[in-house]
């Protein structure tokens, strides 16, 4: 399945990639969303830290009741900033439902097979 979308001229009339649960109603207040750590999509940043800090985050803030992969699918969006906001909304639209699949497309594009290959490489290359 392609989950990649062409990206509308009119972002705020797209629905987001992102699936959230109708069932469970919540708000993110804004004290929660200014703790969320920001991930721009630049080279220098690594995203496994801003998926285990957002946790962190997540998991600290969760109201009571509330499952905590609503949670973090709820704020995920939030801590995108940049290209890395564009990058969501170029996403097919409600294509989304799960946390694990959120990270999954979130390292694919940021931390691809090809960085891993390369760093394993580097490392396989280092001698004592």
């Amino acid at each position: 399945m392609n989950i990649q979308g062409a990206c509308c001229s009119n972002v705020e009339n797209q629905p987001l990639c992102i699936n959230i649960d109708s069932n469970v109603d919540f708000e993110l207040k804004s004290g929660f969303i200014h703790l969320l750590p920001t991930f721009n999509g630049l080279a220098g940043e690594d995203p496994h830290t801003h998926l285990k800090d957002s946790h962190i985050v997540c998991v600290g803030m969760k109201p009571n009741g509330v499952d905590e992969e609503q949670v973090k699918l709820k704020a995920f969006p939030f801590s995108l900033k940049g290209a890395a906001k564009a990058w969501l909304f170029s996403i097919l639209p409600g294509s989304i439902g799960t946390w694990n699949a959120m990270k999954k497309i979130f390292l694919e594009k940021y931390f691809p097979a090809s960085r891993v290959a390369n760093i394993r490489k580097e490392i396989c290359g280092i001698r004592q």
